[in-house]
């Protein structure tokens, strides 16, 4: 079998070229806006006022979700701390209750008899607030796993839709650019904002 040639006519292979250079061009385009935006968003200036109300919705979101990020971290500090607490608390009335039976045992009068007692309600006591430990513990667990799980998790969607509002505020940049040289009378700058 003898091998084909296809002979298109030039004028589309004219066109097909152009429309690579243009992709090419147009993807250069796409990241100088997308830079220009980032560039706005990181020194801070003052962005369109519309495109910001626009997203007011998501950012009180992004707030709230920012908010519960540093509520777990405060919230697992608070338990370890007070797990520790309780450990340094427990301890020394332990100590404290062994301390009134040994006097107490020593002392055979009535007030001996109230040091006993009150040395082994002692001792009972930290012997039940030990046992605190516990539930905390499962509870740093669970606030914990929260925290790397779905936290961590919503915060690589949250980076990702940032990377994305970044392109799209570049592009309305870009758009808004574009639109105030429209004249509606010229074909290819119409070409050239539909393709914005």
């Amino acid at each position: 079998m003898e091998g084909h040639k296809y002979n298109y006519p030039r004028e589309f292979y004219d066109q097909y070229a152009q429309s690579q250079e243009k992709s090419v061009v147009n993807k250069m385009q796409q990241k100088y806006w997308k830079t220009k935006q980032t560039l706005i968003k990181v020194t801070g200036k003052k962005e369109d006022e519309h495109v910001v109300a626009s997203d007011a919705d998501l950012d009180a979101k992004l707030e709230l979700f920012h908010s519960i990020q540093r509520t777990c971290m405060e919230l697992l500090k608070a338990i370890g701390l007070y797990q520790k607490r309780i450990c340094f608390l427990s301890q020394e009335e332990n100590e404290l209750g062994k301390f009134l039976r040994s006097q107490g045992s020593q002392d055979k009068t009535r007030a001996g008899k109230m040091m006993q007692a009150t040395g082994k309600a002692l001792c009972f006591s930290s012997q039940q607030r030990l046992a605190l430990r516990t539930p905390l513990s499962r509870l740093y667990q669970e606030v914990e796993t929260f925290r790397y799980r779905a936290i961590s998790d919503t915060w690589l969607t949250v980076n990702r839709m940032e990377q994305y509002r970044t392109e799209y505020r570049g592009a309305l940049l870009w758009m808004k650019d574009v639109s105030q040289e429209l004249d509606p009378d010229l074909y290819k700058q119409m070409e050239k904002f539909r393709k914005v």
